[in-house]
C-alpha cells in the first residue's frame, strides 16, 4: 500500500512539473513573438531569470546581446544586471557562457605557451601588446601556480605598431620571455628582419570566435571572460576544474 501511494504521489508531482514546464515554454514563446513583432529584434532565446520576475532575451545583432523584459513584453530593458552583494555582473557572466567554445579546437600551435608548476589548469588569452588591460591581467595571471597559459597575440589596437610588436615577440628565441618582458617590464624584444609571424591567422581566429576587444580569456571548459576580470577568470577556472 505504501508503495502504491508513493507511486501515485510521484505521478502527480511529475504531472504538475510537466504542466509547469509546458506553461513556462508557452510563456517564453509568446514573449519571443511579442519582442520580435514590437521591437523588430531577432530573438535567439527567452528565459525567465531568478530576479525581479524579469525574462532574459538573447538577441542577435552584430553579436549576441542580452536585454530584459517583463512577462507581457510591454517593457524592454537594455543594460547589465549586477549582484551588488556578491559583486558579480550577472549579465556578463551569462554572455560569457553563451559564447563558450570547444577549447580543444583552438590551434594552440599559434599561441605562446607558458607552463607553471604542474600546469594542470589551462587558459588561453587573446592579447594585444599595446593593451593596458592585457598588461593588467598578465600581472595577475603571472601570480598563478600550476597553470598552463596559451597566449594568442591579437594585434588589433594599433594599425602598424601592434602587428610589428607582435611579430618581434613571436620571432624572439624565447617567445614566452619576450612577451613577459614587454608586458610586465616594458622591455622591448629585438627586431629580426628575417622572421614573419602568423598575424593573418591570429586575426582570422579572433574574428571567427567573435573576439572584438582584448583581453579575452578562455578556460578549459570553453567559457569566455572578457576584460581584465581576474577574479572571474579564477572562478571560471575553478568551475572548469570541478567539472572535469
Amino acid at each position: 500500500m505504501h508503495f502504491c501511494v508513493r507511486k501515485w504521489i510521484s505521478a502527480v508531482v511529475i504531472g504538475f512539473l510537466a504542466l509547469a514546464v509546458t506553461a513556462a515554454s508557452a510563456q517564453e514563446a509568446q514573449i519571443k513573438r511579442a519582442v520580435e513583432a514590437r521591437y523588430g529584434l531577432k530573438v535567439e532565446s527567452v528565459k525567465k531569470t531568478t530576479y525581479l520576475g524579469m525574462y532574459e532575451v538573447v538577441v542577435m545583432a552584430s553579436e549576441r546581446e542580452i536585454v530584459y523584459t517583463d512577462a507581457t513584453a510591454a517593457y524592454l530593458f537594455s543594460g547589465h544586471v549586477f549582484d551588488l552583494k556578491n559583486r558579480r555582473n550577472l549579465t556578463q557572466e551569462r554572455l560569457d557562457r553563451l559564447t563558450a567554445i570547444k577549447f580543444d579546437d583552438l590551434p594552440l600551435e599559434l599561441a605562446i605557451k607558458q607552463v607553471r608548476g604542474n600546469g594542470k589548469r589551462v587558459v588561453a588569452v587573446f592579447s594585444d601588446p599595446f593593451c593596458p588591460y592585457c598588461k593588467q591581467l598578465d600581472q595577475s595571471i603571472n601570480k598563478l601556480d600550476d597553470v598552463t597559459i596559451y597566449t594568442f597575440l591579437y594585434p588589433i589596437l594599433r594599425k602598424d605598431e601592434s602587428p610589428a610588436m607582435s611579430t618581434r615577440i613571436w620571432c624572439s628565441p624565447d617567445r614566452s620571455k619576450a612577451y613577459l618582458d614587454w608586458m610586465l617590464r616594458n622591455r622591448q624584444p629585438a627586431a629580426l628582419s628575417t622572421c614573419t609571424a602568423p598575424v593573418d591567422k591570429w586575426i582570422a581566429l579572433g574574428e571567427k570566435l567573435g573576439v572584438q576587444a582584448t583581453p579575452v580569456t578562455y578556460v578549459s571548459s570553453g567559457i569566455r571572460v572578457v576584460g581584465a576580470r581576474f577574479e572571474d577568470v579564477q572562478r571560471a577556472m575553478d568551475e572548469a576544474e570541478k567539472s572535469q
